[in-house]
């Protein structure tokens, strides 16, 4: 990864991932232990009611840099990605799922972008150069196909894939979004882009490697959800929730 001054915070939200988040956690800090970079790796528990906070303290214990992050009742993703990305420090600021369905090396691929100039870098699995190694169900991605279309209509246009939970920020970028936001649960992604936008940050969509887990925990019923927040987000635009446009 080129320059080596820059420092990294990764921001995974956890919510009873006492299965998921030990190999996660293992994979990210061996590739972080080997990057150039200062680093730091947010875990935030959102109200877990497994070990999944243990798991976090024990690994905390062998590298100062993990750190766990709670605030007591469940909120939603949102929250969880919110709160951690308001407490990281680093010049660049990612979050990820504890799943590790996109994997922590795509750093490397992303960081050149900013490099280039981009506030923001996401990862798609609907552009050129995305690889799909294990497919959601097929309901699943027409849901996700019809939903991207409303998305784009309400909040950001030519953007084709919101919802992988792999997104990099500078750290100006972050600290000029996050604390804006208002949604907690699975609709904060479109949020986050939309304000990010309408602030002037420059957005670049890359493809990613993507492994569907097949103990997925976001239903159905969290699309439709999703795309009523999606016009929350544009009234809150109208309305001048997120402060002022660029």
């Amino acid at each position: 990864m080129n320059n080596p001054s820059l420092s990294i915070s990764v921001v995974i939200p956890a919510y009873n991932e006492e299965k998921r988040l030990p190999n996660t956690l293992r994979a990210t800090i061996e590739y972080l232990k080997a990057s150039p970079h200062e680093w730091e790796i947010l875990v935030v528990n959102d109200g877990s009611h497994d070990k999944t906070a243990d798991i976090v303290r024990e690994y905390a214990i062998q590298d100062k840099q993990v750190k766990l992050l709670e605030y007591g009742k469940n909120h939603g993703k949102g929250y969880a990605v919110r709160y951690g990305m308001t407490h990281a420090t680093g010049d660049i600021q990612v979050f990820m799922d504890a799943d590790n369905s996109t994997s922590i090396d795509h750093i490397e691929k992303f960081l050149p972008y900013t490099q280039k100039g981009f506030d923001v870098v996401i990862g798609s699995r609907d552009v050129d150069g995305a690889d799909i190694s294990v497919h959601q169900p097929k309901y699943k991605e027409l849901l996700g196909d019809l939903g991207n279309l409303w998305i784009q209509l309400w909040a950001v246009p030519g953007i084709k894939d919101t919802q992988a939970g792999f997104k990099m920020f500078t750290k100006k970028a972050s600290q000029n979004v996050f604390p804006y936001l208002t949604i907690d649960r699975w609709g904060f992604d479109v949020e986050a882009l939309a304000v990010a936008r309408m602030k002037g940050y420059s957005i670049s969509e890359q493809p990613i490697t993507w492994i569907n887990d097949p103990n997925s925990k976001v239903a159905a019923s969290a699309y439709v959800e999703v795309l009523k927040e999606v016009v929350q987000v544009r009234i809150n635009i109208l309305r001048g929730v997120y402060g002022r446009a660029a």
